[in-house]
């Protein structure tokens, strides 16, 4: 009989590996051997560049890329002796003993559903890293010792959330008893990010916070890392999804609760302002090519949340008009325009930075990289509240800021902005001569 069992094994992993793939996940750990996987623990790895950098401060010198990406080579060498090491495979699972470097996939990914089973043993602290940060926690909640740290919650929390940011701990205690297998299945979009342990869901939503640097947001793309920390633990049925942008935009939206929406999908009914140089082309509105001026949906609004979709073309330029007051260029007449931009175009590489996507012209940088291809749609998210706005893009924070503390004497080319203080005013469109294209356009009055 014991000859049987790893040929049983094989059979098993078989069989899940047909179901994935039906389900559209895609293994990523084949069940017989580390093709796929690398050692790198990123601490480790950025404590390599870090350590450089505090030489090069010590002595009055900057760090090159060139030394840097050495530095990091030199790192990923020393665990990859390692990683052969500590990680193997046993009856068709990725074991590991409970040290060494984490098992790293080879491929960045971004948008996914993500499923892993995970057996460990009593006292356990492990997790999962998404997007190359920590981490979806797995823990041993029997452990009081570990309660002071939330433990007794149960896995499958963003454990180096903030301090009482949402899905910082899980919604409920999902874990099984030692000895048996649990099932994690992972869903990112952006930094939005769904967790169920065991069929459970214990994060619902939340922003993933970036654990390296807190000022900004995740990574656009970045490895997955299995941890280890002490305690053995095994891992199987390891597969991914890979979303594509229209579902992924679709899954963000939901179900509009609360929205209404203020685009008909037809014509321009309840528009006013630039309605000439707009067209509605399949559903959606678009500027007319070489047209402009601000289109803007006629009912003055304080506080909102604004929901749309944008598609723009090759150095594709628009904005969003913010309590517009009805004329004027919305960028300084309104409280601000909201750069829609086609980032990537070579004939903007030389722009101010907070004129970039998202930005708040002139006055706050957006975070870039976040934009889908171009030609793809894109869904955003905008938030108006008092004197602060937050933009939303394909999931991930790119702007949050309040405009009223900001110092005028640094706004681009020292330009005034006087409807910075503007209370209410109308959303729109304000187009720039590009046919920049908007769909599933609603508004929720706050």
């Amino acid at each position: 009989m014991k000859k049987l069992v790893p040929f049983i094994c094989i059979l098993i992993s078989a069989t899940v590996a047909i179901a994935q793939e039906k389900s559209g996940l895609t293994p990523i750990f084949n069940g017989k051997d580390l093709t796929g996987w690398s050692g790198n623990n990123p601490h480790t790895t950025a404590g390599a560049t870090k350590a450089l950098a505090k030489a090069a401060k010590k002595a009055g010198e900057e760090v090159s890329e060139e030394a840097a990406a050495k530095a990091t080579a030199e790192s990923l060498k020393k665990q990859a002796a390692e990683f052969s090491k500590h990680w193997s495979v046993k009856d068709g699972a990725l074991y590991n003993d409970g040290h060494g470097p984490y098992a790293t996939t080879a491929k960045e990914y971004g948008d996914m559903d993500f499923t892993v089973d995970y057996k460990t043993v009593p006292k356990a602290d492990s997790g999962i890293y998404l997007r190359g940060t920590p981490q979806v926690q797995i823990w041993d909640h029997t452990n009081e010792a570990a309660h002071k740290h939330g433990a007794d919650k149960g896995s499958g929390g963003l454990w180096n959330n903030n301090k009482d940011n949402p899905g910082k701990n899980p919604l409920v205690l999902a874990d099984k008893a030692f000895g048996e297998w649990n099932a994690f299945r992972i869903r990112q979009l952006g930094a939005r990010t769904w967790v169920w342990l065991n069929d459970k869901l214990v994060v619902d939503g939340a922003i993933m916070d970036n654990y390296w640097d807190r000022s900004k947001p995740l990574p656009a793309k970045a490895p997955i890392h299995l941890q280890t920390h002490g305690g053995e633990i095994s891992w199987k049925n390891i597969a991914v999804r890979e979303i594509p942008g229209d579902e992924a935009n679709a899954a963000l939206r939901g179900e509009d609760e609360g929205f209404s929406q203020i685009f008909n999908g037809k014509d321009l009914t309840g528009w006013a302002g630039a309605a000439d140089n707009y067209e509605v082309v399949d559903g959606a509105i678009a500027c007319k090519k070489g047209k402009g001026g601000t289109l803007y949906f006629d009912e003055k609004l304080t506080d909102f949340v604004a929901r749309v979709e944008f598609k723009v073309p090759p150095g594709g330029n628009n904005g969003l008009a913010i309590r517009y007051p009805g004329k004027g260029n919305t960028a300084y007449a309104g409280m601000c325009e909201l750069q829609v931009l086609d980032n990537t175009a070579e004939k903007y590489k030389k722009l101010d930075v907070r004129q970039f996507h998202g930005s708040a012209y002139g006055m706050a940088a957006a975070h870039r990289g976040y934009q889908r291809p171009v030609g793809e749609w894109n869904y955003q998210e905008v938030t108006v509240k008092g004197s602060t706005i937050k933009v939303e893009l394909n999931g991930t924070v790119i702007l949050d800021t309040d405009l009223s503390s900001l110092d005028a004497a640094e706004f681009m080319a020292k330009s005034k902005h006087p409807g910075l203080k503007n209370t209410d005013g109308y959303f729109g469109f304000a187009g720039h001569g590009d046919a920049v294209y908007f769909r599933n356009v609603a508004i929720k009055k706050l």
